[in-house]
Protein backbone atom coordinates (compact mmCIF):
# COMPACT_ATOMS: atom_id res chain seq x y z
CA UNK A 1 0.00 0.00 0.00
CA UNK A 2 1.41 3.40 -0.81
CA UNK A 3 1.00 5.96 1.67
CA UNK A 4 0.66 9.53 0.17
CA UNK A 5 2.20 12.48 2.05
CA UNK A 6 1.55 16.12 1.33
CA UNK A 7 4.35 18.40 2.54
CA UNK A 8 3.03 22.11 3.04
CA UNK A 9 5.48 24.80 1.02
CA UNK A 10 5.52 28.38 0.72
CA UNK A 11 8.17 31.33 -0.03
CA UNK A 12 10.60 31.04 2.26
CA UNK A 13 10.32 27.81 3.39
CA UNK A 14 13.16 26.02 5.58
CA UNK A 15 14.62 23.24 3.23
CA UNK A 16 15.94 20.62 5.82
CA UNK A 17 12.08 21.03 6.98
CA UNK A 18 11.15 19.09 3.38
CA UNK A 19 14.18 17.46 2.46
CA UNK A 20 15.17 15.72 5.88
CA UNK A 21 11.85 14.17 6.84
CA UNK A 22 11.55 13.43 2.36
CA UNK A 23 14.81 11.06 2.60
CA UNK A 24 13.57 9.55 5.77
CA UNK A 25 10.37 8.39 3.82
CA UNK A 26 12.12 7.86 0.66
CA UNK A 27 14.27 5.69 2.44
CA UNK A 28 11.52 3.99 4.24
CA UNK A 29 10.02 2.94 0.40
CA UNK A 30 12.90 0.95 -0.24
CA UNK A 31 12.58 -1.48 3.12
CA UNK A 32 8.66 -1.14 3.16
CA UNK A 33 5.46 0.13 1.58
CA UNK A 34 6.28 3.32 -0.76
CA UNK A 35 5.06 6.67 0.47
CA UNK A 36 4.34 9.25 -2.55
CA UNK A 37 5.34 12.24 -1.67
CA UNK A 38 3.48 15.66 -3.35
CA UNK A 39 4.53 19.25 -2.24
CA UNK A 40 1.76 21.56 -1.81
CA UNK A 41 1.74 25.26 -2.25
CA UNK A 42 -0.88 28.07 -1.77
CA UNK A 43 -0.63 29.12 -5.74
CA UNK A 44 1.07 25.75 -7.25
CA UNK A 45 4.35 26.25 -9.17
CA UNK A 46 7.65 27.24 -8.02
CA UNK A 47 8.29 28.37 -4.35
CA UNK A 48 11.93 29.77 -3.14
CA UNK A 49 13.46 27.83 0.43
CA UNK A 50 15.42 30.17 2.80
CA UNK A 51 18.82 29.03 1.67
CA UNK A 52 17.65 30.06 -2.06
CA UNK A 53 17.27 27.19 -3.96
CA UNK A 54 14.01 26.29 -5.44
CA UNK A 55 11.26 23.84 -5.00
CA UNK A 56 9.25 23.46 -7.99
CA UNK A 57 6.63 21.44 -9.05
CA UNK A 58 4.09 22.12 -6.03
CA UNK A 59 0.47 22.11 -6.41
CA UNK A 60 -1.93 24.14 -4.93
CA UNK A 61 -4.61 22.32 -2.47
CA UNK A 62 -7.09 21.70 -4.82
CA UNK A 63 -5.04 19.47 -6.80
CA UNK A 64 -3.49 17.70 -4.13
CA UNK A 65 -5.33 14.45 -4.13
CA UNK A 66 -5.86 12.31 -1.09
CA UNK A 67 -3.42 12.24 1.53
CA UNK A 68 -2.47 10.16 4.67
CA UNK A 69 -0.50 12.11 6.51
CA UNK A 70 -0.01 16.13 5.98
CA UNK A 71 3.10 17.22 7.05
CA UNK A 72 3.87 20.98 7.58
CA UNK A 73 7.01 22.93 6.98
CA UNK A 74 8.20 25.42 8.77
CA UNK A 75 10.29 28.76 8.51
CA UNK A 76 11.34 31.71 10.13
CA UNK A 77 8.74 34.34 9.01
CA UNK A 78 5.79 31.74 10.38
CA UNK A 79 6.79 32.86 13.92
CA UNK A 80 7.83 36.48 13.11
CA UNK A 81 5.60 37.60 11.02
CA UNK A 82 1.38 37.32 10.50
CA UNK A 83 0.68 34.21 8.49
CA UNK A 84 -0.74 34.75 5.24
CA UNK A 85 -4.72 33.50 4.60
CA UNK A 86 -3.64 31.85 1.25
CA UNK A 87 -1.26 29.57 3.08
CA UNK A 88 -4.24 29.17 5.99
CA UNK A 89 -6.79 28.20 4.00
CA UNK A 90 -4.17 25.26 1.95
CA UNK A 91 -3.21 23.89 5.44
CA UNK A 92 -7.50 24.16 6.55
CA UNK A 93 -8.29 22.26 3.33
CA UNK A 94 -5.48 19.45 3.52
CA UNK A 95 -5.55 18.91 7.87
CA UNK A 96 -9.86 18.31 6.88
CA UNK A 97 -8.60 15.54 4.85
CA UNK A 98 -5.62 14.02 6.34
CA UNK A 99 -5.63 11.16 8.82
CA UNK A 100 -2.43 12.54 10.33
CA UNK A 101 -1.06 15.70 10.84
CA UNK A 102 2.51 16.54 11.76
CA UNK A 103 4.52 19.52 11.97
CA UNK A 104 8.39 20.44 11.64
CA UNK A 105 9.75 23.60 13.85
CA UNK A 106 7.65 26.53 13.15
CA UNK A 107 5.12 24.62 10.74
CA UNK A 108 3.56 23.99 14.31
CA UNK A 109 2.66 27.97 14.20
CA UNK A 110 -0.17 27.59 10.91
CA UNK A 111 -1.65 24.67 13.11
CA UNK A 112 -1.84 27.26 16.50
CA UNK A 113 -3.43 29.77 14.00
CA UNK A 114 -6.10 27.46 12.77
CA UNK A 115 -6.98 26.74 16.54
CA UNK A 116 -5.95 22.80 15.61
CA UNK A 117 -3.75 22.86 18.85
CA UNK A 118 -5.66 23.94 21.51
CA UNK A 119 -6.10 22.27 24.38
CA UNK A 120 -3.09 19.74 22.67
CA UNK A 121 0.16 19.77 23.96
CA UNK A 122 2.59 20.67 21.29
CA UNK A 123 6.34 21.60 20.92
CA UNK A 124 8.27 23.55 18.13
CA UNK A 125 12.07 25.06 17.75
CA UNK A 126 13.09 26.42 21.37
CA UNK A 127 14.24 29.63 20.02
CA UNK A 128 10.14 30.62 19.05
CA UNK A 129 8.83 28.61 21.75
CA UNK A 130 8.04 31.31 24.29
CA UNK A 131 6.41 33.22 20.84
CA UNK A 132 4.32 30.22 20.36
CA UNK A 133 3.14 29.75 23.92
CA UNK A 134 2.15 34.10 24.53
CA UNK A 135 0.41 33.87 20.48
CA UNK A 136 -1.34 30.50 21.20
CA UNK A 137 -2.30 30.85 25.17
CA UNK A 138 -4.32 27.30 24.86
CA UNK A 139 -1.92 25.35 23.33
CA UNK A 140 0.58 23.10 26.16
CA UNK A 141 3.85 23.79 24.93
CA UNK A 142 6.75 21.78 25.91
CA UNK A 143 9.59 23.70 24.32
CA UNK A 144 12.49 20.59 25.48
CA UNK A 145 10.87 18.09 23.42
CA UNK A 146 11.85 16.80 20.20
CA UNK A 147 8.81 15.65 19.11
CA UNK A 148 5.15 15.35 21.02
CA UNK A 149 1.85 13.40 19.68
CA UNK A 150 -1.08 14.18 20.81
CA UNK A 151 -4.01 12.77 19.00
CA UNK A 152 -3.50 12.62 15.62
CA UNK A 153 -1.02 15.96 15.59
CA UNK A 154 2.49 15.19 15.88
CA UNK A 155 4.57 18.65 16.44
CA UNK A 156 8.19 18.67 16.09
CA UNK A 157 11.12 20.82 17.09
CA UNK A 158 13.36 22.69 15.03
CA UNK A 159 14.70 22.18 11.65
CA UNK A 160 16.81 18.77 11.86
CA UNK A 161 14.32 16.71 14.43
CA UNK A 162 12.02 16.91 11.37
CA UNK A 163 14.23 13.46 10.63
CA UNK A 164 13.38 12.74 13.97
CA UNK A 165 9.59 12.81 13.75
CA UNK A 166 9.46 11.18 9.96
CA UNK A 167 11.26 8.17 12.10
CA UNK A 168 8.31 7.97 14.04
CA UNK A 169 5.91 8.20 11.73
CA UNK A 170 7.67 5.12 9.78
CA UNK A 171 7.91 3.55 12.94
CA UNK A 172 3.87 3.72 13.38
CA UNK A 173 3.24 2.39 9.85
CA UNK A 174 5.86 -0.31 9.32
CA UNK A 175 7.68 -0.85 13.25
CA UNK A 176 11.24 -0.19 14.74
CA UNK A 177 12.88 -2.51 13.07
CA UNK A 178 12.32 -0.51 9.38
CA UNK A 179 12.77 3.00 11.56
CA UNK A 180 16.34 1.87 13.09
CA UNK A 181 17.39 0.94 9.65
CA UNK A 182 16.84 4.12 8.37
CA UNK A 183 18.39 5.54 11.16
CA UNK A 184 21.56 3.06 10.64
CA UNK A 185 21.74 4.19 6.76
CA UNK A 186 21.34 7.97 7.78
CA UNK A 187 23.24 8.11 10.39
CA UNK A 188 21.29 9.38 13.06
CA UNK A 189 19.52 8.69 16.26
CA UNK A 190 16.88 6.96 15.88
CA UNK A 191 15.95 8.88 19.36
CA UNK A 192 18.50 11.25 20.16
CA UNK A 193 19.18 11.59 23.97
CA UNK A 194 18.03 14.49 26.01
CA UNK A 195 15.81 17.07 24.65
CA UNK A 196 15.88 20.57 22.89
CA UNK A 197 17.67 22.78 25.79
CA UNK A 198 20.65 20.80 25.40
CA UNK A 199 21.32 22.67 21.65
CA UNK A 200 21.29 25.53 23.57
CA UNK A 201 23.33 27.99 25.79
CA UNK A 202 21.00 31.13 26.01
CA UNK A 203 19.32 31.13 30.08
CA UNK A 204 15.66 31.65 29.19
CA UNK A 205 14.00 33.27 31.78
CA UNK A 206 12.55 36.45 31.15
CA UNK A 207 14.76 39.76 32.42
CA UNK A 208 14.10 41.28 35.55
CA UNK A 209 11.63 44.65 35.97
CA UNK A 210 12.68 45.52 39.06
CA UNK A 211 16.28 47.56 39.57
CA UNK A 212 16.61 45.51 43.03
CA UNK A 213 16.52 42.20 41.47
CA UNK A 214 18.11 43.47 37.61
CA UNK A 215 21.22 44.73 39.67
CA UNK A 216 21.13 40.97 41.85
CA UNK A 217 21.39 39.13 38.52
CA UNK A 218 23.79 41.36 36.92
CA UNK A 219 25.73 40.12 39.46
CA UNK A 220 25.04 36.07 39.52
CA UNK A 221 25.70 36.42 35.80
CA UNK A 222 29.38 38.60 36.09
CA UNK A 223 30.34 35.87 38.65
CA UNK A 224 28.67 32.28 38.75
CA UNK A 225 31.73 31.04 40.89
CA UNK A 226 30.64 33.29 44.03
CA UNK A 227 28.33 32.56 46.97
CA UNK A 228 25.11 32.87 45.77
CA UNK A 229 23.18 31.28 48.15
CA UNK A 230 19.45 32.99 49.12
CA UNK A 231 21.24 34.36 52.32
CA UNK A 232 23.98 35.70 50.85
CA UNK A 233 21.79 37.24 48.14
CA UNK A 234 19.34 38.67 50.11
CA UNK A 235 22.23 39.62 52.19
CA UNK A 236 23.33 41.54 48.80
CA UNK A 237 20.00 43.06 48.22
CA UNK A 238 19.40 43.93 52.18
CA UNK A 239 15.69 42.19 52.19
CA UNK A 240 14.69 39.00 53.82
CA UNK A 241 15.56 35.92 52.02
CA UNK A 242 11.39 35.49 52.21
CA UNK A 243 10.88 38.80 50.05
CA UNK A 244 13.87 38.03 48.12
CA UNK A 245 11.94 34.51 46.84
CA UNK A 246 8.88 36.32 46.43
CA UNK A 247 11.00 38.63 43.97
CA UNK A 248 12.01 35.36 41.96
CA UNK A 249 8.80 34.17 41.82
CA UNK A 250 6.45 37.40 40.75
CA UNK A 251 9.33 38.15 38.18
CA UNK A 252 11.45 35.57 36.89
CA UNK A 253 9.26 32.42 37.57
CA UNK A 254 11.38 30.34 39.35
CA UNK A 255 13.20 30.57 42.99
CA UNK A 256 16.85 32.04 43.95
CA UNK A 257 18.18 28.95 43.64
CA UNK A 258 16.80 26.99 40.37
CA UNK A 259 17.55 30.38 38.93
CA UNK A 260 21.26 30.31 39.89
CA UNK A 261 21.85 26.81 39.33
CA UNK A 262 20.81 27.40 35.70
CA UNK A 263 22.64 30.49 35.26
CA UNK A 264 26.00 28.31 36.34
CA UNK A 265 24.84 24.87 34.13
CA UNK A 266 24.35 27.71 31.04
CA UNK A 267 28.34 28.76 32.12
CA UNK A 268 29.00 25.56 32.50
CA UNK A 269 27.88 23.96 28.80
CA UNK A 270 29.72 27.24 27.20
CA UNK A 271 33.10 25.91 28.93
CA UNK A 272 32.39 22.54 27.57
CA UNK A 273 31.92 23.63 24.36
CA UNK A 274 35.53 25.75 24.60
CA UNK A 275 37.39 22.37 25.78
CA UNK A 276 37.22 22.62 29.06
CA UNK A 277 36.60 18.97 30.82
CA UNK A 278 34.06 17.91 33.18
CA UNK A 279 36.27 19.01 36.47
CA UNK A 280 37.16 22.23 35.03
CA UNK A 281 33.75 23.51 33.74
CA UNK A 282 32.29 22.20 37.34
CA UNK A 283 34.91 24.29 39.17
CA UNK A 284 34.89 27.34 36.73
CA UNK A 285 31.32 27.78 36.09
CA UNK A 286 30.30 27.37 40.08
CA UNK A 287 28.79 23.89 40.14
CA UNK A 288 31.81 22.83 42.05
CA UNK A 289 31.64 19.11 41.87
CA UNK A 290 31.47 16.66 38.78
CA UNK A 291 28.67 15.11 40.46
CA UNK A 292 26.85 18.42 40.84
CA UNK A 293 27.47 19.17 37.46
CA UNK A 294 26.33 15.53 36.33
CA UNK A 295 23.25 16.10 38.28
CA UNK A 296 22.12 19.07 36.94
CA UNK A 297 22.75 17.90 33.65
CA UNK A 298 20.40 15.42 33.77
CA UNK A 299 18.12 17.53 35.08
CA UNK A 300 17.90 20.04 32.87
CA UNK A 301 19.30 18.97 29.80
CA UNK A 302 18.37 15.16 29.76
CA UNK A 303 22.24 13.91 29.22
CA UNK A 304 25.57 13.94 30.94
CA UNK A 305 28.42 16.01 30.08
CA UNK A 306 30.93 13.96 28.54
CA UNK A 307 28.13 13.24 26.15
CA UNK A 308 27.10 17.08 25.84
CA UNK A 309 30.91 17.77 25.19
CA UNK A 310 32.19 14.89 22.74
CA UNK A 311 28.77 15.95 20.57
CA UNK A 312 29.06 19.39 20.43
CA UNK A 313 32.48 20.25 21.16
CA UNK A 314 35.04 21.74 18.48
CA UNK A 315 38.21 19.88 17.70
CA UNK A 316 39.88 23.20 17.55
CA UNK A 317 41.03 25.29 20.56
CA UNK A 318 40.82 24.31 24.14
CA UNK A 319 44.02 22.19 23.93
CA UNK A 320 45.44 22.77 27.46
CA UNK A 321 41.53 22.21 28.54
CA UNK A 322 41.42 18.69 26.32
CA UNK A 323 44.62 17.68 28.54
CA UNK A 324 42.90 17.92 31.70
CA UNK A 325 41.56 14.82 33.53
CA UNK A 326 37.99 14.41 31.82
CA UNK A 327 35.49 12.48 34.04
CA UNK A 328 31.38 12.28 33.99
Amino acid sequence: MTHRVGFVVFDGVTMLDVSGPSEVLHQAGRLADPYELVLVSPAGGTVTTSAGPALTGTVPAADAGPLDTLLIAGGDRLAERPIEEELLATARELTGRSRRIASVCTGAFVLGELGLLDGRRATTHWRHAATFARRYPRVRVEPDAIHIRDGRYVTSAGISAGIDLALALVEDDHGAGVARDIARELVVFMQRPGGQSQFSTAITTPPARGDLLRTLVASVLADPTADHSLPSLAASAAVSARHLTRLFRAELGTTPARWVERVRLDRAQQLLLEGHSVTSAALHSGLGTDETLRRAFARHLGTTPTHYRSRFATTGGGQEADRRTTSG
